[in-house]
């Protein structure tokens, strides 16, 4: 048998129904032997989306999606896929031709080391130099990529193995099971459990791949132990159960986050590292971690396992349900305020009229146009944050994100894989307009393939993420913009529909009609990206660089240089409060300093029985008068229609600033004599 037919017959037995790539030279053969095979070849139109989508065919079906390319710019382009793929723990195999290898001992013409190449960003590459090693080869190939934890795995052929003659046969696959885990190990971790006083649970994309959702909900619901997911971990709970935290992920100190450093234990179940790193988890109440995963922990001076349980996640929580027993350890008052909040953020924009469009508005709508079955794939860029944050899903495997490697370009060609998997359900791929231009060439793969699919492109004319992040460092950004071509005459000329929001009310329309159309539809949709700062002040983390820029912003502060507010802003702390909430009341002692960075706060104040209400905007400081006075407030002053977030100085640290720091304290005297001056006048 010609070489190139046993290569092609192998990937036969081990049950490949695609081949995504683009053929070259030195790999006719091959292309060749699929003339007569089962698999079919799905041409692309770039290498790079050929792999991502073997990535999200591997993700979604757990068997390894197969991707082709040439020697040099053709396996070259595969790489940023392939790497998104072993990343986040999708099963790929990557197949290029090589030269001869009569050639490749000299300079010779597109001839480089790919093998090399690839060994940094998968999990096992090697070349062919014997026909007689293929049925190994590719046998050790689909294990790699498949055992746990799954990943990518190249081969390389050269042209002129592929025309060698060969005897061996395929070999038979052979599946592999986890070990079971531990006992001794589960009963530990039962103990710590049963001692704890609020224990969370987080979960990750391996209890996805290892389909243990079921176990995870029924080790929540008999211990009450409320889950929050990462990003890939979207779905391990419904949304809906009342014992889901929803998702964290997002590099600030997040309402969830908040719930996971009140935690004293966190069980990480299916949780890589790589997906959210736990120096932006683990801190707050000090806490002990116990692992449950395929392997053992990996090694990270935040992620100390008290008990570390590798083996069977499945057979491992239905260990854990057992030993405890229906013994509730968490009583559902102790979390539900994280879940309320969360539940008024999901629908504080829903019907939000502006245009541009609000993130949050525009995911409200997707959420609801969208079946719990769908699939939404997420590409990298501004979106992606808020589409991890307020896009929650019903079921694993529903909301498929790039998370490990970020690789802009991933959602377009990822959709065509996901359809190609689950051709029942509507698919539809967020993209910004900077990420949908990587890869806009595989339109037509989509459109000639004849797949019914979405593509809403969030447009704003910019690397938005590269803004949020320029502008919560340094308060400025830097080369960000850029020009689109008109997106809906774009799609026409692929053969796609083109659609064009021109108002926020007509998006939900838009997308039902899309989403139930034969085709590939194609959405350009203004996005309102003055929303990603104000996220950013509302959570946790705000910047300094943005801390001292609103202190520069009060009058109270502005006389102060930027050294002295340095040093007050490390001082602050950050407080939400929600609408109608209570800031502060009229006649208790007061003790604190508030600054109002968003939101709007209402000051009820009455005398001679009658009562003002004054609205404070962003920027405004109040309590500071009594606390020099030494006087109880004058005033109630509560959270506007649209919650408020605050940044909070000590009274003491405020008096101590003006007493023992010199140069703070004369700084803020002077604005303070100013402000008694016009108020006497």
């Amino acid at each position: 048998m010609k070489a190139s037919d046993l290569f092609v017959r192998c990937l036969e037995q081990e049950g490949v129904e695609y081949i995504f790539g683009v053929p070259g030279e030195e790999n006719a053969d091959i292309m060749m032997s699929l003339l007569d095979s089962s698999i079919e070849f799905v041409v692309c139109r770039h290498e790079q989306g050929a792999a991502f989508i073997a990535d999200v065919y591997g993700r979604l079906t757990g068997k390894p999606g197969v991707c082709l390319g040439t020697l040099g710019p053709g396996a070259t382009n595969l790489l940023t896929g392939v790497a998104d793929a072993n990343m986040d723990r999708a099963p790929l195999i990557a197949l290029t031709g090589q030269g001869s290898t009569t050639r490749l001992h000299k300079e010779s013409h597109q001839a480089m080391d790919v093998v090399s190449m690839f060994r940094p960003i998968v999990k096992w590459t090697t070349t062919i130099a014997n026909a007689d090693t293929i049925p190994e080869i590719i046998r050790k190939a689909f294990h790699l990529a498949q055992v746990e934890k799954p990943g990518a795995v190249h081969i390389e052929l050269p042209e002129d193995i592929a025309k060698h003659r060969s005897l061996i046969s395929p070999l038979v696959p052979a599946s592999s099971v986890q070990p079971e885990p531990n006992a001794g190990e589960i009963a530990k971790a039962a103990t710590l459990l049963r001692g704890a006083e609020f224990p969370v649970i987080l979960a990750g994309n391996g209890v996805l791949r290892a389909q243990a959702t079921d176990q995870l909900i029924d080790l929540s619901e008999s211990t009450g132990i409320p889950v929050t997911n990462t990003f890939m971990g979207k779905g391990a709970i419904p949304a809906s159960h009342p014992n889901c935290l929803f998702t964290v992920g997002l590099q600030a100190r997040d309402v969830v986050a908040l719930a996971i450093e009140e935690a004293d234990i966190v069980l990480a179940v299916g949780y890589d590292l790589v997906e959210y790193h736990p120096k932006l988890w683990n801190r707050g109440r000090p806490k002990q971690v116990i692992n449950i995963d395929t392997t053992a922990a990996e090694v990270d001076a935040h992620f100390a396992p008290e008990v570390d349980i590798p083996g069977d996640i499945t057979a491992a929580l239905e260990a854990l349900v057992e030993e405890i027993g229906d013994q509730v350890l968490v009583k559902r008052e102790q979390y539900l305020s994280y879940r309320q909040t969360m539940q008024q953020e999901f629908e504080q924009y829903a019907e939000d009229t502006g245009f541009p469009v609000k993130p949050q508005r525009i995911l409200s709508d997707v959420r609801k146009a969208l079946g719990p079955d769908d699939i939404l794939l997420s590409d990298v860029g501004a979106h992606k944050m808020w589409i991890g944050r307020y896009y929650q899903c019903e079921g694993p495997n529903t909301c498929l994100i790039s998370n490990g490697f970020c690789s802009m370009g991933f959602a377009l060609p990822g959709a065509i894989g996901a359809k190609l998997s689950f051709p029942d359900r509507r698919v539809l791929a967020i993209c910004g307009d900077g990420g949908f231009m990587m890869n806009v060439q595989d339109l037509e793969t989509a459109v000639r393939l004849k797949l019914p699919m979405v593509i809403l492109i969030w447009t704003d004319s910019q690397y938005g993420l590269i803004r949020w992040k320029q502008e919560a460092q340094f308060g400025k950004n830097s080369h960000i913009d850029f020009q689109n071509p008109d997106f809906v005459k774009l799609a026409e000329a692929f053969g796609a529909i083109g659609k064009r929001i021109q108002s926020a009310d007509q998006l939900p329309g838009v997308l039902s009609e899309a989403l139930e159309a034969d085709d590939v539809v194609v959405i350009d949709c203004p996005v309102d990206y003055d929303e990603n700062m104000k996220l950013s002040r509302r959570l946790g983390e705000i910047p300094t660089t943005t801390r001292l820029n609103w202190l520069k912003q009060t009058d109270l502060f502005s006389g102060c240089g930027s050294d002295s507010l340095e040093v007050i802003s490390s001082f602050m702390e950050e407080r939400s409060y929600l609408a109608s909430e209570l800031i502060c009341e009229k006649g208790v002692d007061s003790s604190e300093v508030f600054l109002l960075v968003d939101g709007q706060a209402v000051v009820h104040a009455s005398e001679d029985g009658q009562i003002d209400q004054v609205s404070l905007e962003p920027g405004a400081c109040f309590g500071e008068m009594a606390i020099l006075a030494d006087q109880p407030r004058s005033a109630t002053v509560v959270a506007g229609k649209n919650g408020a977030q605050t940044l909070v100085l000590d009274g003491r640290v405020f008096r101590e600033a003006l007493l023992k720091q010199p140069t703070i304290g004369m700084e803020l005297l002077k604005t303070l004599s100013k402000r008694l001056t016009q108020l006497v006048s």
